[in-house]
């Protein structure tokens, strides 16, 4: 990677870091020298920072390593000269992006909308360059989503029809199963194809999962008298099971705002098959130079992981153990399933099952730093906890096992 425009200039082969980690980039017609539909060519000839777009819903309060793919293809192109505009979503985040989804979002309030967007920030700090000026724009997509009026709303709505918005994947499989589908959620995909057209964006990058969206903002682009944006399409990371997409949800995930210790821990033990993918998409590290043993490639990205994000010092104590002198609690004495306030008294971080209660009321209570604050929780199995850092406070804390 180089550090200016004119690097978009140099000969194709030398833009192979575009590639790497990336699914699908469309429209791509690799023999053509037009520009408007070969991107290398589009990066060879610009006479400008192009405007690479990604857009972020906050969602919630903690970003994991999923979530930094696109993130960190962002950051290779400001690199490489061009303008980062990282969008978050908090008109969009109030309404829930359907892909994928088998029933409709919970809205979100503007409150907490406006927290887990300051968090985002916080937690993309280490991923994106802040500093170099003209590298990054932040837009909040309520500068413009919040203005539409009726009449604008629907010219939107008069560029699709029901049976292509019905084409969508997740909607496609709810109108199947008679799962309702409600008509705000429709609006999605035209409003975050609007993004593209508000910051005139060249480029927007995106999961596997977001080709639908990126397509609707190429036919936006076209529709207001732009020039269509390119779509870069990255694959959904597996999550540390090994079977199913990260998702905090799943609780297979690892936490950009973990401690230095449990991420080490967590990522040291990513099943062998994944470790190339991981490799590809979470680091810079020349995939035909990695560790030969499995073991040792583990620990290799393990190390290298937690030193993008709590530095050198950390990554070298994690892996040396220093840090490991947490205490441990055997959940064999827990019946399962268990309520996670007892859990909590069990362990002896609480004197009690009441003061579990409220230590949890009260958000003094994490597993692997993030907050848990539903009093009634119940965990089925020993293995969904095995191994987690539980703790009350900031000096109380043991680690979970069998």
């Amino acid at each position: 990677m180089t550090a200016s425009v004119s690097s978009a200039k140099t000969p194709p082969e030398a833009l192979s870091w575009l590639y790497r980690g990336v699914s699908e980039i469309f429209p791509n017609q690799p023999d053509s020298s037009d520009p408007a539909e070969n991107l290398v060519q589009r990066l060879a000839q610009t006479d400008r920072p192009l405007r690479v777009k990604y857009g972020i819903d906050p969602t919630g309060a903690e970003i994991h390593l999923g979530h930094t793919i696109p993130m960190r293809k962002l950051r290779s192109l400001q690199d490489a000269g061009h303008t980062a505009v990282l969008i978050l979503g908090d008109f969009t985040a109030r309404i829930g992006d359907p892909t994928g989804k088998s029933e409709v979002r919970r809205q979100l309030t503007a409150e907490e909308v406006a927290q887990n967007s300051q968090t985002y920030l916080d937690q993309v700090r280490p991923i994106l360059d802040f500093d170099t000026p003209g590298r990054l724009e932040i837009r909040y997509n309520s500068e413009w989503l919040g203005k539409l009026d009726l009449a604008k709303i629907q010219e939107l709505l008069a560029t699709m029809t029901v049976g292509q918005m019905l084409a969508k994947e997740g909607f496609a499989l709810r109108f199947e199963q008679e799962n309702p589908i409600y008509l705000h959620e429709f609006l999605y995909p035209l409003m975050q194809g609007y993004d593209s057209v508000a910051v005139e964006a060249d480029v927007e990058l995106g999961g596997t999962d977001q080709k639908f969206n990126i397509a609707v903002g190429r036919d936006l682009q076209r529709h207001f008298g732009q020039k269509p944006q390119f779509g870069v399409l990255m694959p959904i990371l597996i999550g540390t099971d090994g079977v199913q997409k990260m998702s905090k949800s799943l609780g297979n995930y690892v936490g950009l705002s973990e401690r230095s210790t449990p991420m080490y821990q967590k990522l040291e033990k990513i099943p062998d098959e994944l470790l190339e993918q991981y490799f590809e998409l979470l680091t810079d590290l020349p995939l035909d130079r990695l560790p030969e043993t499995p073991r040792d490639r583990q620990q290799e990205l393990a190390f290298e992981i937690v030193k993008q994000y709590h530095g050198q010092q950390a990554a070298e104590e994690a892996r040396k153990g220093k840090t490991d002198d947490v205490p441990e609690f055997s959940l064999s004495s827990v019946q399962f399933p268990a309520k996670f306030f007892y859990i909590v008294s069990a362990s002896g971080l609480c004197k009690s099952s009441s003061e579990a209660r409220q230590r949890i009321q009260e958000g003094g209570v994490r597993l692997d730093g993030d907050r848990v604050d539903t009093i009634d929780l119940v965990f089925d199995t020993p293995e969904q906890l095995t191994g987690r850092i539980l703790s009350v406070g900031k000096k109380r804390f043991v680690r979970l096992v069998s």
